[in-house]
């Protein structure tokens, strides 16, 4: 038996604060949309149009507080071929939440607090 990765599921309180944030900090697109016929939720799948993984963004209609994020502690990670330029972007965007330059890496958070780790390509 033989699994694959397929996507990753975060909850969102705006969802087209969400949608234009990972597409320009991290260049994701829409790939995929499914509306619940009552209109209690919304899934909306992104992609970076290299890998068949996606990042699904769930807003739901009834929910009105921010999601507890707990500790933090688990992020998604995106490569980048240009560090320097990645780095200036997410600078301008001021979404830096932690950087460590000793290891070569930075976090950037999105509109709900989810930590992202920006990686170069090769190290």
């Amino acid at each position: 038996m033989k699994f694959s990765f397929n996507h990753n599921n975060i909850n969102v309180l705006d969802l087209e604060k969400s949608i234009a944030f990972y597409k320009e900090a991290l260049g994701l697109v829409e790939t995929r949309r499914k509306v619940a016929e009552d209109g209690s939720f919304i899934l909306v799948f992104l992609g970076d149009e290299i890998n068949p993984h996606k990042l699904e963004l769930t807003w739901l209609r009834d929910w009105e507080r921010p999601y507890n994020l707990g500790d933090n502690e688990f992020h998604l990670a995106f490569t980048t071929d240009d560090y320097e330029k990645a780095h200036s972007l997410h600078k301008e965007m001021a979404c830096i939440c932690y950087e460590n330059e000793k290891m070569g890496i930075y976090f950037i958070n999105d509109p709900d607090g989810y930590w992202i780790e920006i990686l170069p390509e090769k190290r």
